[in-house]
Parts: structure tokens; sequence; C-alpha cells
């Protein structure tokens, strides 16, 4: 029967491996997300009107252009919303949505935590389950007749 509570054990423990994975991997993904918008603010607080830029067209082509007009910054909103700002208002608009960003990730890690220490709990009933059908065995082995020294 311990055995089958071993297993059982080691498969949750792979899948809360698994989740704190994929947490992980969405914590990164926006850290990058973080990066690119700190790239923006600080891109709208150093260009000027009559600045050129180069545009990513996607799969990495870029034209140059030549900005008309600082105070007719677009940002996106979310769910495919997007408005436009004046240079200091993007600005704004941009450091809202990182501090969106700061309270994603910070609800993320406490997943991470809570799944870190459900994992460590669950190792230890492992452990204890060893250390019980070792006991077992050497119990069993000890109570043996025939197993005594030549």
């Amino acid at each position: 029967m311990s055995q089958q509570q071993l297993q059982q054990l080691s498969q949750e423990l792979q899948e809360i491996q698994e989740q704190i994975t994929a947490l992980e991997g969405e914590v990164e993904n926006i850290r990058t997300e973080q990066s690119e918008v700190d790239e923006a603010i600080d891109a709208l607080q150093t260009l000027e009107t009559g600045s050129t830029v180069q545009v990513p067209l996607g799969g990495g082509a870029y034209l140059r252009a030549t900005i008309e007009d600082i105070d007719e910054a677009i940002v996106e909103l979310g769910s495919d919303y997007a408005a436009e700002f004046e240079q200091d208002d993007a600005v704004g608009a941009l450091e809202r949505k990182k501090e969106t960003l700061d309270d994603r990730i910070e609800e993320l890690e406490d997943e991470i935590d809570e799944f870190e220490s459900e994992s460590d709990e669950l190792e230890s009933q492992a452990q204890q389950l060893q250390q019980q059908a070792m006991q077992q065995q050497m119990q069993q082995m000890g109570g043996q007749p025939g197993q005594d020294d030549e």
C-alpha cells in the first residue's frame, strides 16, 4: 500500500513542478514585457518631434520614420484597445501598465511560493513513507528464521 502512496505522491510532485515551471515561464514573459515598457518610456522621454526612428514592420524588417508630433503617441491599454496620448500622458499610461505587470508578477510569485510549500510537504510525506517501508523490510528480514550467520 505504501508503494502506491509513494507513486501517487510522486505524481503529485511532478504535477506541482510542472505548474511551478509554467508560472515561472509566465513571470519571465511578464518581465520581458516590462523591459519593452521601460524601453518605450525611455523613448517617449528622450525623443522629440522631428526625431528619426526605426519602426518595426515584423519579421525583423524596419523602416526609418520621422516623428511628426511626439504628442500623438498611441499606447495599448489591453484587451486589444489603444488610445492616443500626449507625451507625458503616454509615459503615465505606460508606468501604470508597468505597475499592473509588477502586481501580476507578485501574484504569480505568491502562487509559486504556495506550490513550493506544497511540494516540500509532499516530499516530506514521501520520505516518511520510504522510512516506514524500510523499517518494515528490516523487521521482516530480522524476524525470519534461518537468517543467522554461519
